[in-house]
């Protein structure tokens, strides 16, 4: 049985200056369900609020007292790198562990171990979550456990894997993707663990290896001291084009903060620098524009819509309840529903939009004309003519 070090006389976090921990953030997932916009593009730098997530989690993070990372890569791992570098802009340090071949979250794990140090602080960067670090670390740190288990509670546990535990906080099974009916509870793992390097003897190197699914359950049935603990803060999925909406709209109505957003400029409006307002414009509440934005006379903008930096909306568009990435364009006359836009993606003149992914060249789901008469309400999924 693998034994941690006793760090209950000093546990980490009880005072903010002795707090030292190294954060491992897994960066190297496909993002399937949100192509195409993440056909060339990590999934954890899409963006949240016009800033790529992972630099918020990492700016998040420098904030909860971390400053030595290692990000494991995979899906086009450059981007992450030359945005990064070694981490100095945002005064962190950053080194990089490349995936060949997809390895799974314990065996990225694994593939980074020469960079890790003995007690480290693991985080799917696949998720939105502002947890706070030191109070999970002290936790980890006063029990002497091998990993601890940052959870958080679902109303339907059947998509992830789901835990129980003793009254210490112990776990004794781990139950990956459960029937609703067969859970044993609705905590489920959020992606965020606290390890000792020593664990990592149970992970078999240059293989795939599920985490929920190989290493906890072995760990557990070998009787290692193996907890959960619940987290504070925001915690938020954002798998797929309906949960990463959810997530803005989420942030719009304040339920979470990001660093660097602007200012409101009046309740529920946040405009960044430079913007131009044609004669007439309507801003519905809640509502964030980025940097350079060109907003038409006549155009209505919210609620629910965040608009990325150097984007174009033509005069008499509407924009309700979607996402603009960074220079997309809506042409005039043009209404766009519950939609979200790529990286300077346009739509066609005078359409209603509505449910779709748009990328630069193609969109993830048919843009169908339909004749005028045919019109009665934005179809989700196609576009029509507008009359």
């Amino acid at each position: 049985m693998m034994r941690p070090p006793d760090r209950r006389a000093d546990p980490a976090g009880t005072k903010k200056e002795g707090f030292d921990v190294q954060a491992l953030l897994l960066a190297g997932g496909l993002g399937t369900r949100l192509r195409p916009l993440t056909d060339d593009l990590p999934k954890p730098m899409a963006p949240l609020g016009n800033r790529p997530w992972l630099e918020s989690l990492i700016r998040h993070l420098k904030n909860e007292g971390v400053s030595r990372f290692v990000l494991a890569v995979k899906h086009f791992p450059e981007v992450i790198e030359r945005h990064f570098g070694d981490g100095r802009r945002l005064g962190v340090e950053i080194v990089y562990a490349r995936e060949e071949t997809l390895l799974g979250t314990a065996g990225a794990i694994k593939n980074a171990e020469a960079f890790l140090e003995e007690r480290f602080l693991v985080v799917n960067a696949d998720v939105v979550h502002l947890i706070d670090v030191q109070p999970l670390v002290r936790f980890h740190d006063m029990r002497r456990a091998l990993v601890t288990i940052g959870l958080t509670e679902v109303d339907d546990p059947s998509a992830y894997g789901v835990v129980a535990l003793e009254e210490n906080g112990r776990i004794r099974r781990f139950v990956e993707k459960p029937r609703r009916e067969e859970a044993p509870s609705n905590l489920i793992n959020a992606g965020v663990y606290v390890m000792e390097k020593a664990a990592l003897r149970a992970i078999p190197p240059g293989r795939e290896v599920s985490i929920e699914r190989e290493t906890f359950p072995a760990l557990i049935d070998a009787g290692e001291r193996i907890y959960g603990a619940r987290l504070s803060g925001y915690w938020k999925d954002i798998g797929t084009p309906e949960r990463y909406r959810a997530a803005h709209w989420d942030l719009l109505d304040g339920r979470f903060a990001l660093p660097l957003l602007p200012p409101e400029a009046e309740p529920g409006i946040r405009l960044g620098r430079r913007v131009r307002l044609g004669k007439g414009v309507v801003l519905r509440p809640p509502v964030l524009i980025g940097d350079g934005v060109y907003l038409g006379g006549g155009a209505v903008v919210g609620p629910y819509a965040v608009i990325g930096d150097g984007a174009r909306i033509g005069d008499e568009a509407e924009i309700v309840r979607t996402i603009l990435w960074n220079g997309a364009a809506v042409a005039p006359s043009c209404t766009v529903h519950d939609s979200i836009l790529g990286d300077r993606a346009e739509t066609p003149l005078g359409l209603i939009i509505a449910g779709a992914v748009i990328k630069l060249g193609r969109s993830a789901r048919s843009l169908a004309a339909v004749r005028p008469e045919r019109m009665e309400a934005p179809v989700p999924g196609k576009a029509v003519a507008r009359p």
